[in-house]
């Protein structure tokens, strides 16, 4: 294997481990570490699932929504898959399609109620010196199953 390809599966293998790490994160509530692999700037698009429209805001202010709408009293599961990846010639931003699968229950005291979400994830990364870092984040909805107010709900 030649330096060059085998530099290439190494930066795709470490974009699937960013991707994988955010969502793994997310669920683990830990909302530094999960800071630390968002840029300053991340395009949004959620409008597929909540209306609105797509946003530029900070890294700080999207951690910060996932932090209030996912809060402690409320557990969430995430599962990703079937990455697609496309990595520029010069190995600086990258752009990976994948599929997703999402739960929230909230806790018993909250009615233990459940909701489900199924969609294709868009993300973007930028190369850092820490590493690469999400600046694009959409989520094309599919399917969604059971109750919506335990997606809106906050604490």
């Amino acid at each position: 294997m030649n330096h060059d390809k085998e530099y290439h599966m190494q930066e795709q293998l470490a974009i699937i481990e960013t991707v994988n790490a955010i969502f793994d994160l997310v669920d683990a509530k830990d909302w530094a570490a999960v800071r630390a692999l968002i840029a300053d700037e991340v395009d949004v698009d959620v409008t597929s699932l909540g209306g609105g429209e797509p946003a530029r805001i900070t890294g700080d202010q999207l951690v910060a929504g996932w932090e209030t709408g996912l809060h402690a009293r409320k557990r969430s599961w995430h599962l990703v898959g079937h990455h697609r990846l496309r990595v520029a010639d010069d190995a600086a931003t990258a752009a990976v399609l994948l599929k997703g699968y999402a739960w929230n229950r909230l806790d018993e005291e909250l009615g233990s109620g459940m909701w489900e979400v199924w969609g294709t994830y868009h993300l973007s990364f930028e190369r850092a010196e820490t590493g690469w870092k999400m600046n694009r984040f959409q989520l094309d909805v599919s399917a969604t199953n059971g109750d919506d107010a335990v997606r809106t709900h906050i604490a």
